[in-house]
């Protein structure tokens, strides 16, 4: 069946598109993700106030509804009503599977379970949505639709930050809005554990606060899971002094012991509650990647001593009817076929070669390597290569169960770059399809900490890509993020300015800082401001500053016109914006933030090359007033970010030892945000 619909998907494609005609009677429906197979072909004759009633026709229960039909009533006779609907296991396609139709004052919806009963009045709330925004009636069509990966997981990692409460419900929301099933929540001090309290963190919820939250996603048909980090990764418990006796190394609070038996005495009790927290989720991730044990001199070599680890915490998963999944690096890694999953360039002859070599390594110990778990290959930047694919039919030859990473945001600074990663999302989704996977998980990093509302557009590609496949171009995509996230009336090229805000925020990055210097790495100088922000304009040698960075300046120059343009291309996005307007806000906030930096650097140079003492006076002035005017931007900037985000850490919280330098965990307020520009304009008023 599944060759059957991408065929009539293929010829059904012209006909959704005809419907986007000059004439407003039919209107502009683009849905998101695109069903695989769509006809519209005209106008019905109902429009979204005409939808009052529905009529269950073998009574299955109404699902939860979105705004649009969130007041509709149940009818009594089934000629009472505008909506039909009902559960049909015969239908000839994939679970979560639905159809939609509307005729001339009828829709009927049959879904083929009860997921996919709620996915096809989610597709019509996208439709009324359209109807109702552009003023027309509701098309006619016949849809036919369901997901080619039936797992389709997002990432929800609170380690460094927590949103308020209340945005996570909203997030479900709109998880189910777009058929995104699960969740995978990397919760590190953000549960309060009961088993081992001093673990959590004093923001954390409790597990009545995400077994809550747990079920109301699970009403959406998403079902949350918890990662728990362990063997390494393990910086949230070992920082404490009451674990430090559990460290593999005393002096790194990175990574437990794994011959330890305390070890499993806390690793299970957090284990317990997350599992508690998330009744409904079946998997529990327990991490375990991007770490090398030693064994206290053991003798036991490092593969062996994860293979060790991961049997116990594998069986326990078992006994309490959880499957584990791993992060699957280190194994490989140890045997030395790492390389050759990150290097595409490699051909198929000098992948094989490398297994050659190395196969034996994981051979030698495959008895150990538990079957009951999920080997989760990520790979966030190459999933084509050959032997990223090698590594996954590796595990799958020998009788393991594999799925794939991908990543909407891993630690680009204030906001997802590379079109949120789009071209990665769709290449691993392309192939865990094409090998037949059950599902792919997209991990959206917090380490650098952009704000969450900015990881849409790749979570909404991330949706459409494992659903529908590889059926719209990136563009294509793009507009219909645009489309669906704020009105039909902005998904024109002319308003795709996220892109385009990639390069500033790339250059601001360290656009205040000396070359090689980063601003990840301040907190660990002993002397930031002399061994790291740039240098300023000496008085006496006017403008050798100005030729010294010329380079950089003339960037700040071209950043100063882009931001400006950028600026101008987010007020008429919000003055025609229907919904979602916050989220424009936000990246308004972050197009000042790095617009700062380009205006610092060009009061600089002004100064540095003005002439004449009044001039000078003035341009002195102007550069005084910084610390003032960058004041205003991060009150403005907080003000945005604070409608929804918990901005600082508790008082008292204890940063651990931040091994791959985090920036959101090198300060408990929001300062870490701005650290370099907090030095700049340290070092600007000691200067002058």
């Amino acid at each position: 069946m599944k060759n059957h619909f991408v065929l009539l998907f293929s010829v059904s494609m012209i006909m959704l598109f005809s419907c986007q005609s000059p004439d407003t009677k039919t209107g502009d429906f683009n849905l998101l993700p695109l069903p695989q197979h769509a006809e519209f072909t005209g106008a019905s004759a109902l429009s979204v106030d005409d939808i009052i009633h529905y009529y269950s026709a073998d009574g299955s229960e109404l699902p939860v509804l979105g705004e649009y039909l969130s007041e509709i009533q149940p009818a009594e006779k089934q000629s009472q009503s505008q909506i039909i609907f009902k559960m049909d296991e015969s239908l000839e396609l994939n679970a979560e599977g639905y159809t939609l139709d509307i005729s001339k004052r009828l829709i009927t919806i049959a879904g083929k379970d009860k997921a996919g009963l709620l996915y096809g009045f989610m597709t019509l709330e996208q439709l009324m949505e359209d109807a109702l925004e552009q003023g027309v009636p509701l098309p006619l069509c016949h849809i036919e639709d369901f997901p080619l990966l039936s797992y389709r997981a997002i990432h929800l990692d609170v380690k460094h930050h927590r949103e308020k409460t209340e945005y996570y419900y909203k997030l479900m929301d709109k998880l189910a809005r777009y058929k995104v099933n699960a969740i995978i929540a990397e919760m590190e001090d953000k549960l309060a554990y009961e088993r081992q309290p001093e673990v959590g963190s004093a923001d954390a919820m409790s597990i009545a606060e995400w077994k809550k939250l747990s079920d109301y996603a699970m009403e959406r048909n998403i079902e949350i899971s918890p990662l728990i980090q362990g063997l390494g990764h393990a910086s949230f418990i070992l920082k404490h002094d009451q674990f430090k006796e559990l460290r593999d190394d005393p002096e790194s609070d990175w990574a437990f012991n794994p011959l330890d038996p305390k070890t499993y005495d806390v690793q299970f009790d957090l284990y317990l509650d997350a599992m508690e927290a998330t009744p409904h989720g079946r998997y529990l991730h327990v991490g375990g990647d991007e770490v090398h044990t030693t064994g206290r001199e053991s003798g036991k070599s490092p593969l062996e001593l994860q293979l060790i680890w991961l049997d116990k915490v594998c069986k326990f998963a078992g006994i309490n009817e959880r499957i584990p999944i791993f992060w699957d690096d280190m194994p490989l890694k140890q045997a030395g076929v790492y390389r050759a999953m990150f290097n595409p360039d490699l051909t198929q002859e000098e992948v094989n070669s490398v297994w050659e070599k190395n196969e034996s390594k994981l051979l030698e110990f495959l008895d150990q390597f538990p079957k009951n778990c999920v080997y989760m290959r990520w790979n966030y930047s190459t999933p084509q290569a050959i032997g990223n694919g090698m590594a996954m039919e590796w595990f799958r030859e020998y009788g393991m169960q594999v799925m794939g990473a991908t990543a909407g945001q891993t630690r680009w600074v204030l906001m997802p770059q590379n079109e949120s990663n789009m071209e990665n999302i769709r290449s691993f989704a392309m192939t865990s399809i094409e090998k037949g996977l059950d599902g792919l998980l997209l991990t959206l990093w917090d380490d650098d900490s952009p704000h969450f509302e900015l990881y849409m557009r790749g979570i909404l590609a991330f949706a459409e890509y494992s659903w529908s496949g590889d059926q719209r171009s990136k563009e294509e995509i793009k507009a219909a993020y645009r489309h669906r996230e704020f009105s039909n009336s902005v998904a024109g090229d002319e308003f795709a300015f996220i892109d385009r805000l990639e390069k500033p925020v790339a250059l601001w990055n360290n656009a205040l800082l000396l070359d090689r210097s980063d601003r990840r790495s301040l907190r660990k100088l002993d002397d930031p401001i002399g061994e790291a922000v740039i240098d300023l304009p000496d008085v006496g040698n006017r403008g050798q500053w100005s030729v010294e960075y010329a380079d950089r300046l003339e960037l700040a120059a071209e950043m100063i016109m882009e931001c400006d343009s950028i600026a101008a291309k987010i007020s008429v996005m919000k003055s025609n914006a229907t919904r979602n307007t916050y989220r424009l806000e936000v990246y308004e906030q972050v197009n000042h933030l790095v617009r700062f930096s380009a205006h610092a650097l060009l009061l600089l140079k002004a100064y540095d090359e003005t002439q004449g003492e009044q001039e000078i006076n003035e341009a002195l002035i102007r550069i005084q007033n910084l610390p003032i005017e960058f004041k205003e931007l991060r009150d403005q900037l907080e003000k945005v970010y604070g409608q929804i985000r918990i901005l600082s850490k508790p008082e008292g919280y204890l940063l651990d030892q931040d091994h791959h330098t985090h920036l959101a965990n090198q300060s408990i307020s929001f300062d870490w945000l701005f650290i370099a520009e907090k030095l700049f304009l340290e070092k600007i008023e000691r200067t002058f």
